[in-house]
C-alpha cells in the first residue's frame, strides 16, 4: 500500500479515535455519582420506583455504549500499530490483501471480507 494510502487510513482512524475519545468523555460525565448527583436533583425524598428504574436502565445502556466505544478504540490503536509495522491492510487470516473498499468502511478491518464471513459462520454456526 502506497504511503499516501496508508496516511489516509490513519487519518481516518485518528478522526475515529478522536470522536469515540470524546462521546465516552460526554457518556462518564453524564453518568457519575449518585443518582441524586446526576440528576441535579437537590431533593432527599425518593424517586418513584418507575423513574429509579429509568434511571438505572439509562445507566446500563450508558456503560453498555461506552463499553462498545472501548472496545472500537482498542481495534483502532491496533490497526494504528499495523499502519506503523507495515502490515496494516494485510488479512491476519489469509495474508492476501484487505479491499480498499472495505477498508474506507471499516479502516480497522483485520480480516478481508471473505474471512470475516467465514469468521461469522463459525461463530453464529450457520452457513450464508
Amino acid at each position: 500500500m502506497k504511503k499516501t494510502e496508508l496516511s489516509k487510513f490513519e487519518g481516518l482512524l485518528l478522526a475515529k479515535k478522536r470522536e469515540l475519545l470524546k462521546e465516552m468523555g460526554l457518556i462518564g460525565e453524564a453518568h457519575r455519582g449518585t443518582i441524586k448527583e446526576s440528576t441535579g436533583d437537590l431533593s432527599s425524598y425518593s424517586y418513584h420506583m418507575a423513574d429509579q428504574g429509568t434511571d438505572n436502565m439509562e445507566r446500563e445502556m450508558a456503560f453498555m455504549f461506552s463499553s462498545k466505544s472501548g472496545r472500537l478504540v482498542y481495534h483502532i490503536d491496533e490497526a494504528l500499530r499495523r499502519i506503523k509495522e507495515g502490515t496494516y491492510g494485510k488479512c491476519h487470516s489469509c495474508g492476501k490483501q484487505i479491499q480498499r473498499g472495505r477498508l474506507q468502511i471499516v479502516p480497522h478491518a483485520r480480516l478481508c471480507i471473505q474471512c470475516k464471513s467465514e469468521e461469522e459462520e463459525r461463530k453464529t454456526g450457520r452457513k450464508k
